[in-house]
């Protein structure tokens, strides 16, 4: 299936200009696309909590933050970067009141639209602009005069405009010059919370966390055993990420490469495989998002306890210790 691309010939600025774009939130997309959209000639307010590390923040980069509200009731767009928990309860209390007809809601990721926690006016536009990277990157190659790639989604169209604006904010904060791919919010939502949940974020650490186990209770050195398991997983996905499965095995030795066509498909089976598809299957029918909702508007206690006991497992024991000799690491230490 082919999906249509926007380049920089599809998009200008011209529906942004005199027009105010507030942004809800300066976390990591948001001081990345404020900025980058500020620096592309966007009249760019801030809507951040007085107080905060991000407010604090928000005024260091030269903007002069206000309330949600204050910043909803200023601005003709209004993009939304909170944490998904806590959407819900700012848009109603500080965002709803000031929508008025015509004026557009962004999003970027689409979870409270596409599981409707959230059910916008009909008179207001609804799009989404999702760069494909955190925001430090979005940032730093839209310094250099790039830009990272981005999917963009067009959920209501009450001005026969949305396009229009969509295009002009992905080229605002730099993703045109990488490529807008055009998406819906369901398949956005969908596929983004399929992998991390089954890939980029539960499985890989699952993987590592089993690989390393396996290793200390057959009596090897916990040092050995995070090099191995956790350390060099870097190694490898920066060759995934430079040229695929191909190019990381072409640069790994033949030993390396064997035993991954040989012994990946004993780890990652098809049972693993239909354990997927029930993953996915609770994300379509919306039970992993009631679920999260659930437990972090009801204060969290098993998603903290869960954290609390992560923290303390032997692999990030090792781990800390280790990271302090490696120099060349900037090492992050929560």
């Amino acid at each position: 299936m082919s999906l249509k691309v926007y380049t920089m010939k599809d998009g200008s600025m011209s529906p942004l200009k005199g027009k105010t774009l507030a942004v809800i939130g300066y976390g990591s997309q948001g001081h990345a696309q404020a900025q980058n959209l500020r620096d592309s000639g966007v009249k760019v307010i801030i809507g951040q909590r007085k107080g905060s590390a991000n407010y604090k923040l928000a005024v260091k980069h030269g903007f002069k933050p206000v309330s949600a509200a204050e910043a909803a009731a200023q601005a003709d767009i209004i993009q939304i970067l909170l944490p998904d928990e806590v959407q819900k309860a700012v848009y109603e209390s500080d965002i709803l009141p000031h929508l008025k007809a015509g004026k557009t809601l962004i999003w970027s990721h689409g979870f409270n639209i596409h599981f409707k926690n959230i059910v916008p006016p009909k008179d207001v536009n609804v799009i989404m602009i999702a760069p494909k990277g955190p925001g430090h990157l979005v940032r730093s190659e839209f310094v250099k005069g790039g830009g990272v790639p981005c999917l963009i989604a067009i959920h209501q169209d009450a001005t026969g405009k949305a396009r229009d604006i969509a295009l002009a904010h992905a080229r605002g904060v730099g993703g045109l010059k990488a490529g807008a791919i055009e998406t819906t919010f369901k398949d956005e939502t969908e596929t983004d919370l399929f992998g991390e949940q089954s890939v980029l974020c539960g499985g890989l650490s699952a993987l590592v966390k089993a690989g390393f186990e396996t290793l200390i209770e057959a009596g090897y050195p916990e040092e050995l055993a995070y090099f191995e398991c956790m350390h060099e997983v870097k190694l490898i996905v920066d060759l995934f990420y430079q040229g695929g499965l191909s190019y990381m095995r072409y640069s790994v030795s033949n030993t390396a490469e064997f035993g991954d066509m040989v012994t990946g498909p004993r780890i990652i089976t098809a049972k693993t495989k239909l354990e997927m598809k029930k993953v996915l299957k609770e994300i379509q029918n919306g039970k992993f998002a009631k679920t999260f909702l659930t437990e972090l508007q009801s204060g969290g206690k098993n998603f903290r306890a869960w954290e609390a006991k992560e923290k303390n497992h032997p692999l990030e024991v090792v781990g800390r210790k280790l990271r302090k000799n490696m120099k060349w690491i900037d090492s992050k230490e929560v």
